[in-house]
């Protein structure tokens, strides 16, 4: 079903960004929203961590400037999005409460000074956050100048689980809801193992710093507690907010950047679903982790609309090497978010701050002012989404689905699993950056989800997988699908605990093969596989002794300890197909054994050149292709209609110069009566 979603009520695509006018003098204000006028800014969220200048002792509020400010924001038609200050309570909170400070794993009490360092299950803090999200909106809720309600900051950024004594005495409240008795706790935990039977609920504490390796399945248990009050605090201010106003409700996400809330639940919660996104300057490809996350966003939110709360017009302070933007970087990341659904364009911050901790992030007014080459990419870019504003709505349709579930993640990366070389992380981005490559537009889903509409559903780090999601999978493929599902899945059930009948067992009938024994290889090996035509694979890290079942064999290990295995089978389930993979693929095998399933499932891969990252929303009479060149050359597309930057018709094809971008409009039904 479509989800119908509450839009801020402004025109056209948002643009803007944080705005933290409590850090400048009164008389700079008067210029910033002069400057965002000639940028293009029509929305700036405000207010996010302004905790200590609202409520400057506990229950006294001095709303004063914040008047001011609103005012002059509607004055000159700039929206706001008005943040609760709740990720950073104030000094006197923090005096008055101290047993509100998180404690770490091992022990240490976490001090002030920073953001995001109060624990989610202290009473004080909870009445607190009730407190100063009722007291804002029940001033602004008929502000003209607010759109849109920013609910704290990042949750589980970057302080996420809490071992504080109400955080312990809370856990216990949840096991105790989660499994209603001590027995079925130990059945679930395998307590057994190591003698960690309990007998009395006042025994079991969080899974703190321990002499050895902690019981996994209490670690993958306090991981969905700890998302669960998360949950709860938002739900708080969520609540009091909405006794007083209409305007949508959201919170800002980081998708594909932290792991530690399960944001399939978090988007039942939010109105509208936003995310931060910020590129690893590390990652040389970096773009392609954007559209993970920009299709995580869009996926949690059901294929709706979302914002892009927060990126950056250059470099970050916060990595170890804060690489800059390169010219028409920035323009490239935005409207590939755009391009990706996100119908709000926002940056962290308007103004670079000149003290804290983030005094060298970049922001839309840099430190060198309006002579800067960011600032006039700025001031284009604003004029770019001003020309793209009847995008707004139209919705991305993928072909392809890759399962994302982060309890299995959770689960996957604690200690002691079979090699470290083998993480979540990287076995999605494997399997996503070739789908990018191929040009094949996926949605992310979980396993358990209806997967009918989709062509092709890639699982690539599935350890966690339930008998209810297995059996979803495998109706999946018999309705016709073309499941592929990457090696260490299907390990474990919702406890941890290996399934009957050994590795991969509930999906050993679909795949119609069995895991016998993993092979890890040792650091540095590889291993080549042989295909039936005689084209050889190289794969490292990870092998398997494969047991097959009624599979077809793909191809086979030439050598390593598997050789003379099976590899890469293929199964006819149904009217549809099961393929496995038992090994890490270099990016060329990977490429052909995507390419063959993409058979299976009836998907062309792109004619676009490599690096030329090409993707189509669909309105309600018109398709938007969006062309973004990563490449050092000039590319030449054939796409017939108006590019929407220019306003020229493209007589049939579209020249998108090195590091450019296009955006041409289709009248679908014209293109249907050629």
């Amino acid at each position: 079903m479509t989800r119908v979603i509450p839009w801020p009520a402004l025109d056209g695509i948002a643009y803007g960004g944080d705005y933290n006018p409590e850090q400048w003098d009164r008389a700079v204000w008067d210029e910033d929203v002069r400057l965002m006028r000639e940028a293009g800014v029509n929305l700036v969220s405000v207010g996010i961590f302004s905790w200590a200048l609202i409520e400057r002792t506990e229950g006294e509020f001095d709303f004063a400037w914040l008047d001011d400010l609103l005012d002059l924001l509607h004055a000159n038609g700039i929206h706001v999005d008005l943040g609760t200050p709740t990720a950073s309570p104030p000094a006197w909170f923090f005096h008055a409460h101290p047993e509100a400070r998180v404690v770490t794993r091992d022990g240490r009490t976490m001090g002030f000074g920073s953001r995001g360092m109060a624990s989610h299950s202290s009473p004080a803090y909870r009445a607190a956050i009730a407190r100063i999200a009722d007291a804002l909106a029940a001033r602004y809720a008929t502000h003209p100048a607010v759109v849109l309600w920013h609910v704290h900051n990042e949750y589980g950024v970057p302080v996420g689980e809490d071992y504080s004594p109400a955080s312990v005495a809370a856990f216990r409240t949840w096991l105790g809801e989660r499994y209603g008795s001590l027995d079925a706790l130990n059945t679930a935990w395998g307590t057994a193992f190591w003698g960690q039977h309990y007998t009395d609920w006042e025994h079991v504490g969080a899974p703190a710093d321990a002499p050895s390796v902690v019981n996994p399945a209490q670690r993958l248990d306090f991981a969905r507690f700890t998302d669960a009050q998360l949950r709860a605090c938002f739900r708080i201010e969520r609540d009091a907010i909405r006794a007083h106003a209409s305007q949508p409700i959201t919170t800002n996400f980081m998708a594909n950047q932290s792991w530690t809330t399960d944001l399939w639940a978090w988007g039942r919660e939010v109105d509208i679903v936003s995310d931060d996104h910020y590129l690893w300057a590390a990652d040389p490809e970096g773009h392609v982790g954007l559209a993970i996350a920009a299709d995580l966003s869009r996926s949690v939110g059901g294929g709706a609309p979302w914002i892009l709360m927060e990126h950056s017009t250059s470099a970050v302070n916060w990595q170890p090497r804060n690489v800059a933007k390169r010219p028409g970087e920035m323009a490239r990341n935005s409207i590939t978010h755009l391009a990706r659904g996100a119908d709000a364009i926002l940056f962290f911050q308007w103004r670079a701050s000149r003290s804290g901790a983030e005094k060298f992030h970049s922001a839309m007014l840099p430190h060198a002012g309006t002579a800067s080459r960011v600032w006039r990419e700025v001031v284009d870019l604003g004029d770019a989404l001003g020309r793209l504003s009847e995008v707004r709505g139209a919705r991305v349709q993928a072909e392809a689905a890759v399962l994302w579930d982060f309890e299995s993640f959770w689960a996957q990366d604690l200690e002691w699993r079979p090699s470290v070389e083998v993480t979540h992380q990287a076995q999605v981005r494997a399997y996503y950056e070739q789908l990018w490559r191929d040009g094949v537009t996926a949605d992310f889903a979980l396993p358990g989800h209806d997967l009918s509409g989709y062509r092709l559903v890639v699982a690539p780090a599935q350890y966690l997988l339930t008998s209810a999601d297995a059996a979803n999978l495998a109706a999946y493929v018999a309705g016709g699908g073309t499941l592929v599902v990457s090696f260490f899945s299907g390990i474990v059930d919702e406890n941890d605990a290996v399934h009957a009948g050994g590795y991969l067992a509930p999906l050993a009938e679909v795949l119609g093969v069995r895991v016998e024994e993993f092979l890890p290889l040792r650091e540095g090996e590889a291993v080549t596989l042989e295909r039936a035509d005689g084209s050889r694979l190289t794969a490292r890290s990870w092998t398997e002794d494969l047991l097959v079942c009624g599979a077809e064999t793909v191809a086979r290990y030439a050598d390593g300890p598997a050789a003379g295995r099976a590899a890469i089978t293929r199964h006819r389930q149904g009217s549809g197909s099961g393929w496995y993979v038992s090994t890490s693929l270099d990016a060329d095998g990977l490429a052909a054994t995507l390419a063959a399933a993409y058979v299976d499932a009836g998907i062309a891969a792109s004619s676009a050149p490599a690096g030329c990252e090409v993707v189509v929303r669909r309105g309600a009479a018109h398709d938007f292709t969006f062309v973004v060149n990563h490449r050092g050359d000039t590319v030449e597309l054939e796409l017939d209609g108006t590019e929407l930057l220019t306003g020229a018709a493209t007589d049939g094809s579209v020249t998108v110069p090195a590091g450019g971008i296009a955006v041409v409009r289709t009248d679908r039904a014209e293109e249907a009566t050629r």
